[in-house]
């Protein structure tokens, strides 16, 4: 491991439109910013982030082919691969891109990408797949450029980013702390502008946890809007690739290329409304800059001040506090709520029948390789997690189900009054030494408010808020299932007045041209 003492260079703006603009302009080529990525990475040396990369000659490859076709698109030649001139435009005279063309991104190495090692983060499981998981593959037609698979904890278990063998990616902001999990690497690929956006997994919290401990956007999805064929499962039924990225603009960008219906996935859901990215790169739906229905005031939900424990974190209770005042202040309906049935279905989740299926999904690997001691290619802790899946009857199974249903009643009476809820994403933080000492208690302490999301069904976004003594921390606001739309304009606005610069760096948010901003979204 490098030394979690040397200071790293500030990140350079790798917002979407940033990029976009200078690759219209001609201040940037494809291979300008793919050279620099790689040249960021190996200057950080061995830093826990990534455990395989593209080969750079092959990522230089990808970006030359993308420089070409932007040349010609330039020229008025553009083909039949999306690249042509905006629309309402003279043939020539407004070359568009595909709505990611250029952009390097990161993915969890959970999820497959042909030609590079699927380990999820057990070198002894490592496989090479044969093909590219089709969320990914929908990125790369959309001309983003991979850079390379990153680090998270094993099998996905986890929300600390310590429970790997590749290493332990620290915190972008302390060297000494945690940077949350299990999609440890990509939150920190994004937050130190090593790339635009990453993918990561979401079934506990995995897409939130990272995003608030390291001052980027982590943007869940309703379960089934984006494929999950190609993902190595933590918990099948649950799981949900996710979206980091540095901005609320740019996650949905993302997802509006990522989603779509899979009929070969069995766990996909169709969702009305939600579309696919129109010419020049805006999504049709979703994305706040574009197309955002006509203002309401949202009824924004916040849990009863007895049900908020930020477990003596007076700093991280500020920094709710910020948010809840910030969303007010925009215009939201602010309306306390009972975040009763929330938590009680989170405990389900490892304190339940849950965790058979987690088991589930691991076990003919660790059938074959029984606890070994030192020489075991599990992660102690994640035996000790899964372990227990083993022993869990049918019975139990039932029950759970059925109390899972009466908390899905409870807490649907919430969404009578509120259109969404906000909640602190993390209600503290710790030393990357504190979590290697009591690894299953702080574990649990961090998804406190993340892990009854998947089990209720809900869509969710975390955003950056503030920093206290030093660290960041943001919220996040969750809707029922298809709700993702309505969640994009709050989070934004909600981002934006807090006034942070993107992830690890000192770049701020662009401002949509020429609109004011709360009155753009919120009335």
């Amino acid at each position: 491991m490098s030394d979690r003492s040397t200071r790293r260079p500030t990140p350079p703006d790798l917002q979407a439109d940033v990029l976009r603009a200078g690759y219209l302009a001609g201040r940037l080529s494809v291979r300008e910013v793919v050279d620099g990525v790689y040249d960021r990475i190996a200057a950080r040396g061995d830093d826990g982030v990534w455990i395989t990369l593209v080969p750079r000659a092959e990522a230089m490859r990808r970006a030359t082919e993308l420089d070409v076709l932007l040349a010609s698109a330039r020229l008025g030649h553009a083909g039949p691969d999306g690249l042509g001139p905006e629309p309402g435009t003279a043939a020539g005279t407004g070359p568009s891109l595909p709505p990611l063309f250029g952009l390097p991104f990161a993915v969890k190495d959970n999820i497959d990408v042909a030609g590079l090692p699927t380990t999820a983060g057990c070198p002894d499981f490592s496989r090479l797949p044969a093909g590219t998981a089709p969320a990914v593959a929908r990125l790369l037609a959309a001309g983003a450029v991979c850079v390379g698979k990153t680090n998270l904890d094993q099998f996905a278990t986890g929300l600390s980013g310590t429970r790997s063998p590749y290493g332990i990616p620290a915190s972008p902001f302390d060297p000494y702390m945690i940077a949350g999990g299990s999609s440890s690497g990509s939150g920190v690929a994004v937050a130190d502008g090593l790339v635009t956006f990453a993918v990561g997994t979401d079934t506990a919290g995995s897409g939130r946890v990272p995003a608030a401990l390291t001052n980027t956007v982590g943007l869940k999805p309703s379960r089934g809007l984006v494929s999950t064929r190609g993902v190595v499962p933590a918990c099948r039924s649950l799981d949900c690739p996710s979206v980091f990225a540095l901005s609320v603009p740019d996650a949905y960008r993302v997802l509006s290329v990522m989603s779509g219906y899979d009929e070969e996935d069995p766990y996909s859901r169709r969702f009305p409304g939600l579309g696919s990215p129109a010419p020049g790169g805006a999504p049709r739906t979703g994305a706040p800059r574009a197309e955002v229905p006509e203002p309401v005031r949202p009824r924004i939900g916040v849990p009863r001040a007895d049900q908020l424990d930020f477990l003596g974190d007076a700093g991280a209770a500020a920094v709710f506090g910020v948010a809840v005042d910030l969303l007010a202040d925009g215009g939201a309906e602010v309306t306390e709520i009972d975040l009763g049935p929330f938590l009680e279905a989170g405990t389900l989740l490892y304190g339940g029948p849950w965790l058979a299926e987690r088991y589930a999904a691991v076990e003919a690997f660790l059938q074959t390789v029984p606890d070994a001691g030192p020489a075991d290619p599990v992660h102690p802790v994640i035996r000790a997690v899964l372990e227990p899946g083993a022993g869990i009857t049918g019975a139990e199974v039932f029950r759970g189900l059925t109390r899972l249903r009466a908390l899905r009643r409870s807490a649907e009476r919430t969404w009578v009054d509120v259109d969404m809820v906000v909640v602190p994403t993390v209600p503290t933080t710790y030393r990357i030494d504190a979590m290697l000492a009591d690894p299953i208690r702080l574990n649990a302490n961090l998804g406190r408010y993340t892990t009854f999301a998947n089990l209720l069904d809900l869509a969710a976004v975390a955003v950056p808020v503030g920093f206290a003594a030093g660290l960041p921390f943001g919220v996040t606001l969750l809707a029922p299932a298809g709700g993702d739309e309505l969640l994009a304009a709050p989070a934004e606005l909600l981002h934006r007045c807090s006034g942070l610069p993107l992830g690890a760096g000192a770049h701020s948010l662009l401002l949509p041209a020429a609109t004011d901003v709360a009155a753009e979204i919120l009335a």
